[in-house]
């Protein structure tokens, strides 16, 4: 099944403008899979019908992401979605975000291994394939697997997430590069 195929009920979507400027946060209220349209309750800013944007759609196992143009049918706010849009030179765009998000565990050999006091971290960006997250200087380690929570708009997710690399952001913070494992 292609990703339109979907639903994306219930999932938390980025929205940005089509330069990539991020407007809201969302969830997804209804999905008409054979219109390719989403429902996302109140924005949070004006739109003209068929403004372009970009969507970042968490859902699961993995994030999808979307064109889309703005759409009011009903008194309802809608976003038309279709795939195909210019992407980085790394196969993937980073969407910014400035998301709380605590992390709960250590993954060792498939075991959840709870850390006594979670982790407080701020989400960088997101993309299709992973997250960057700022945590306390040196927090973690390259190759680490762990346990994240964020919540959008009252929806929790939780994401496991696989340390590909990190950078000293200044001395009391560090920059995580993950990739998804999964998002439920």
């Amino acid at each position: 099944m292609s990703a339109l195929g979907s639903d994306f009920t219930g999932c938390t979507v980025f929205i940005y403008d089509v330069k990539g400027n991020h407007l809201a946060d969302s969830v997804v209220t209804a999905h008409d899979r054979e219109t390719h349209q989403i429902q996302v309750g109140t924005l949070p800013f004006e739109f003209k019908l068929n403004d372009g944007c970009k969507l970042l759609i968490m859902s699961s196992p993995a994030p999808c992401e979307f064109s889309g143009k703005f759409r009011r049918m009903g008194g309802n706010q809608y976003i038309a979605i279709f795939q195909g849009q210019e992407r980085e030179s790394r196969g993937s765009t980073r969407y910014p975000v400035k998301n709380p998000a605590l992390v709960d565990a250590f993954i060792i050999d498939g075991q959840h291994h709870s850390i006594q006091t979670p982790v407080k971290v701020i989400l960088i960006n997101l993309s299709t394939t992973g997250v960057r997250f700022r945590a306390p200087y040196y927090s973690f380690d390259e190759g680490d697997e762990l346990q994240m929570h964020m919540s959008v708009n009252n929806i929790a997710k939780r994401m496991i997430v696989k340390i590909i690399n990190h950078v000293d952001s200044d001395a009391d913070t560090s920059d995580y590069g993950c990739s998804f494992l999964l998002i439920e």
